[in-house]
């Protein structure tokens, strides 16, 4: 059987909203996916998807109505605290950005997608330009592919794709992100959610961060930012999985100046995971095209989370595909050229947005943030 036009290397919420934009034209592609099936990697937080972006893609996708089904359209207000509880602005309810969890909206995509379109278990581990000039795949299970027209990374921060445009890597930023539960069974559960309700809540003091966000089965995802060298957990003998450890580590350590209310979070948090921030730098972006390949989401333009990453992902398949229908397969390289011309400057704008969110929500104190809240 003939390759399909078009190669997806990434199966998240920018691979497959591609796939569902392609599928949708009529044009063929194939999906592969490092996970080993649909039913791997059930985790991810919430993810508010805009109206006139994410929202843009999946109405072009003929999805819209489905996820307004799963959408959680109470969660979009946002509250902002200092370190000692105090509450200095809630703000967003009503706001076109409704919260769904992840993998939500991955099953939602997936749903929409043949299932014979997707490669499970293919962990890409090289692309290169072969026989022909045209893009050549090697896998970690041993498969080797080429005869595909076109090759999309959509293979997120550490993209084994850019490595064909630029040898430039994601840079720590000197944060990480100690991501934790509350769930319903929780002794302090109803506190929590009386003080944090629906939506986000976000606390900032001395240079470090709470998040504390509630998800679609009604437990609350807390993020602790705090600063650390990039190989902390890796030099260190501590075990992440320890929870005790890790709890007296951020009260003594980093949160002994916080009121109670957080300091309580982090004693009942449960199932820690370490999220250290990378971003890519605005240097990296205007890479000059390579025939047969390009880059959608993260794998393109890595930033520090502001709010915008998965739907200006959405964003980028949402452009592409449009390109791809315009030009046709037999003029890819013109789709990709006026695709990659107009994400440049959304790839700009979104790492220097992340960079500068980094400096007001690492803060001494929340008033950079409520400034930016309040203009």
């Amino acid at each position: 059987m003939d390759a399909p036009a078009i190669a997806i290397i990434g199966g998240g919420p920018c691979g497959l909203t591609l796939a569902r934009l392609l599928e949708c034209k009529g044009i063929d592609y194939l999906v592969f996916e490092r996970d080993a099936s649909e039913y791997s990697n059930r985790s991810g937080g919430s993810l508010d998807i805009h109206g006139e972006t994410g929202q843009q893609a999946l109405d072009e996708a003929g999805l819209l109505d489905e996820f307004k089904r799963h959408a959680r359209y109470d969660d979009t207000s946002f509250t902002l605290s200092d370190k000692l509880g105090k509450r200095l602005i809630h703000t967003g309810q009503g706001r076109d950005a409704p919260e769904i969890d992840r993998v939500e909206l991955r099953q939602l995509l997936l749903d929409a997608i043949p299932k014979e379109k997707i490669r499970w278990g293919h962990t890409l581990t090289g692309a290169t330009i072969g026989h022909g000039n045209n893009p050549s795949l090697e896998f970690s299970n041993g498969v080797v592919l080429s005869g595909f027209k076109l090759v999309v990374g959509a293979d997120g921060a550490w993209s084994k794709v850019r490595s064909v445009f630029t040898d430039a890597t994601p840079k720590y930023s000197g944060k990480t992100n100690l991501e934790s539960s509350i769930d319903k069974e929780s002794p302090i559960y109803d506190i929590t959610a009386s003080k944090a309700g629906p939506g986000t809540h976000v606390a900032i003091g001395s240079g470090k961060l709470i998040v504390t966000q509630r998800q679609g089965n009604g437990s609350y995802r807390n993020y602790f930012g705090i600063p650390i060298s990039e190989d902390f957990f890796r030099n260190s003998a501590m075990d992440i999985s320890g929870t005790e450890t890790i709890r007296d580590l951020l009260l003594s350590n980093f949160y002994a100046d916080w009121s109670d209310e957080y300091q309580n979070l982090i004693r009942h948090a449960t199932r820690f995971r370490a999220w250290p921030l990378y971003t890519l730098s605005v240097k990296d972006m205007g890479w000059k095209s390579v025939p047969g390949f390009t880059l959608a989401g993260d794998a393109a333009h890595l930033a520090i989370p502001n709010g915008e990453g998965v739907n200006l992902a959405m964003t980028d398949s949402l452009k592409l595909a449009f390109k791809i229908a315009e030009h046709g397969t037999d003029n890819l390289a013109q789709a990709v050229q006026e695709y990659e011309a107009d994400m440049f400057p959304r790839a700009v704008g979104t790492i220097s947005e992340g960079k500068a969110m980094l400096d007001i929500m690492y803060a001494e104190d929340p008033q950079s943030f409520l400034q930016l809240l309040s203009g």
